[in-house]
């Protein structure tokens, strides 16, 4: 979906609010009956996409097989540290349980001991298989900004667009900090055009979620998601 040029409260609907959302079911006590109703949650609002966990990947595209919702999940989460083939499994397994879009954790260790070749090949690793087995397959890269400098940051960027992912994203929401809107803005401004850019982690508030976009997010990681479209509705009625 297309943003407005210009992001504010009057240029936005809910329905492209809708269509920036990731509603995250990650919880890791989120039992299948609550990972169903987060999927008729979002076929209900029409959110982009569903991220539930990899045991649950097969649930959630069962549930919205007949709804545009894209089912994603995560990979290496959420602390990035599992090895390059097991994260490609991971994916690939993923894909064969029904999803089409992948959050992989990057390792974020190599990443601060400088080791960026490694780092790039394991990116590029798992979107090769994933966009092999599934060429539309959408695959973001997570970072972990409260971990990092900003000189890595910049790094991690460039890493993923050589690397071939499709997106960057801020945060697990399990990490010390979530979505800054200065690591938003420093993200948009290290990647090109044909990157995108996620934000994710302490993203509650209708506010809140057009400030991200304003700093360069075009997908927004929540669980508020009928809190942040419902106060939509109701300021645009």
């Amino acid at each position: 979906m297309v943003l407005p040029a210009v992001i504010t409260l009057e240029t936005l609907t809910p329905e492209m609010v809708a269509q920036t959302i990731d509603h995250a079911l990650l919880k890791p006590e989120m039992t299948p009956e609550e990972v169903i109703a987060g999927c008729r949650l979002c076929a209900e609002y029409q959110t982009a996409s569903v991220c539930v966990k990899p045991c649950d990947v097969k649930l959630a595209a069962q549930t919205l097989q007949d709804t545009p919702v894209a089912v994603g999940t995560v990979i290496g989460f959420p602390h990035g540290n599992t090895p390059t083939k097991v994260k490609v499994f991971e994916a690939l397994t993923a894909i064969e349980d029904g999803a089409v879009e992948l959050d992989m954790v990057l390792n974020i260790g190599l990443l601060k001991s400088g080791q960026l070749s490694k780092v790039q090949e394991e990116i590029s690793a798992v979107t090769a298989a994933a966009k092999t087995k599934l060429p539309l397959c959408c695959v973001k890269v997570i970072f972990e900004c409260s971990l990092l400098t900003d000189e890595e940051k910049i790094s991690a960027c460039q890493l993923c667009e050589r690397a071939g992912a499709d997106y960057v994203k801020t945060s697990t929401g399990f990490g010390s900090g979530g979505a800054t809107l200065d690591d938003l803005k420093l993200m948009r401004a290290h990647t090109s055009d044909s990157m995108h850019v996620k934000a994710s982690g302490g993203i509650r508030t209708l506010d809140h979620l057009i400030e991200c976009l304003q700093a360069g997010a075009d997908r927004i990681g929540a669980s508020a998601t009928a809190a942040i479209i419902d106060e939509m509705r109701a300021r645009k009625s």
